[in-house]
């Protein structure tokens, strides 16, 4: 069936083994940035399974909202379930409603307000062990920071004698991630090959972790300590009033960790990139923190008054968005615009992508903060040009969370610091399970 009869998708040129398989693996922004500009909808053959690439907001919108119960989570997050086991990011249905409404409470108002000080009492701590003059891995030092604030805000837990052992277990495992995906891996898991040993090397370092975590609440005479772990561990079934296991309390606190840090991390860390090579914009962020704060650490109050910093924050996710492609698998046939998916078919939306589209965005490579004064985050994403923590009912539970930890982070630390990239830093990207700079990033620190 030829492209010329509007019937089939417009492709790239497939290579001689598996397709496409092997260059969107390798290089997937960059094959997807090619594929976007053959057309709205483009046809990908994975090693024998049929994807398609839909880059137009209104089919953005039809995936994740109009008809989102014909899309289920894609083989990503199937395979996940390999580290995630049945948690909130790879349930479906009514089993994911029903997680996602004993979770939500977390993430209400109030208590993202009692979450500002650990946020902000943490990056004050980071900034306070920092030396003028000297070179940092800041990628790194993102991660520890977060993970620190995830444990201490979701677990009452203090993670900081596990950051470097949970740190590593994590890199592991979302490096390793991508060997999961290859075909016939399900088979090559039952292999003592190193890339699986590694795997679960990582696994039970991470399980021993948080069923560490779990242990210490359950023998504890203080269930209840107001956070996340407490409504895990005294939610009951609406139906028989039983409670959770200790597994599904494991499966629920490893993806909140993981999706907790991981994201907020990466963003941060091209947030500093951004800023050292956009200097005139770092003067502006510097500008609002002196006249807000005066010299002191940021508050909650001080949130919604940070408006540069958070444009800040909004424009280095629509560069680098952490979530940097969503992929669904089509339950039933669905028509995009004249093209039809059959069942079983892949549809991959790209943040990173859509974000970049020139149709919808006014110099779409460049770092403009102040974009997002002419257009609210909010209207972007009414538009689906903007969608970051993805939207509708799978989108990320702590969007509001990851908003305010980002916000709060950059003014703790830009009110002293500036920072640098080291003159050998290389920049590239390391599209995983989520977008990581492909060789971290040393930067320099200088005193403000």
């Amino acid at each position: 069936m030829s492209n010329s009869s509007k019937t089939f998708p417009p492709s790239l040129k497939p290579g001689l083994l598996g397709g496409h398989f092997l260059k969107f693996r390798f290089h997937p922004t960059e094959f997807l940035t090619r594929a976007a500009a053959l057309g709205d909808v483009t046809y990908m053959n994975l090693a024998g399974n049929p994807a398609f690439f839909v880059n137009h907001p209104e089919f953005v919108r039809d995936v994740l909202i109009t008809n989102h119960s014909k899309f289920f989570k894609g083989r990503a997050l199937q395979r996940a379930k390999k580290l995630l086991g049945e948690g909130l990011l790879t349930a479906e249905g009514a089993d994911h409603l029903r997680r996602r409404r004993m979770i939500q409470p977390a993430f209400h108002r109030n208590r993202i307000a009692d979450y500002a000080r650990s946020m902000t009492g943490y990056g004050e701590k980071m900034s306070a062990e920092w030396s003028d003059g000297e070179t940092r891995d800041i990628d790194k030092e993102m991660m520890r920071l977060t993970l620190q604030i995830v444990g201490a805000t979701l677990f009452s837990a203090d993670v900081d004698n596990d950051t470097d052992e949970v740190g590593r277990a994590l890199t592991d495992v979302i490096e390793l991630f991508n060997y999961l995906l290859l075909p016939f891996s399900e088979w090559l898991e039952k292999l003592p090959l190193p890339q699986t040993r590694r795997f679960n090397r990582a696994r039970d370092s991470l399980n021993k972790i948080i069923y560490g975590i779990i242990d210490e609440r359950r023998s504890s005479k203080i269930l209840d300590r107001g956070d996340l772990l407490s409504m895990l561990l005294l939610a009951q079934d609406e139906d028989d009033g039983s409670g959770l296991t200790d597994e599904q309390v494991r499966d629920e606190a490893l993806t909140l960790f993981l999706a907790g840090h991981e994201t907020t991390a990466n963003a941060m860390t091209f947030t500093w990139y951004l800023l050292s090579q956009n200097p005139e914009k770092e003067a502006l962020l510097h500008a609002e923190l002196d006249e807000i704060l005066n010299g002191k650490p940021p508050s909650f109050e001080d949130y919604q008054k940070l408006k540069y910093t958070e444009a800040v924050f909004a424009e280095a996710m629509r560069l680098y968005p952490p979530a940097w492609a969503i992929g669904r698998l089509a339950v039933e046939d669905h028509r995009f615009g004249e093209y039809e998916v059959k069942q079983r078919s892949l549809v991959i939306l790209s943040p990173y992508v859509a974000h970049r589209d020139p149709r919808f965005w006014n110099d779409p490579e460049k770092f403009i903060p102040e974009r997002w004064f002419h257009q609210s985050v909010k209207e972007a994403g009414q538009k689906f040009i903007y969608f970051p923590f993805s939207k509708g009912v799978r989108s990320c539970i702590g969007e509001s969370f990851a908003w305010m930890e980002g916000v709060l982070l950059i003014a703790s630390i830009a009110r002293k610091w500036k920072l640098r990239l080291d003159p050998g830093q290389r920049i590239g990207l390391k599209p995983l399970m989520t977008l990581r700079p492909k060789f971290g990033m040393k930067m320099r620190l200088h005193q403000r």
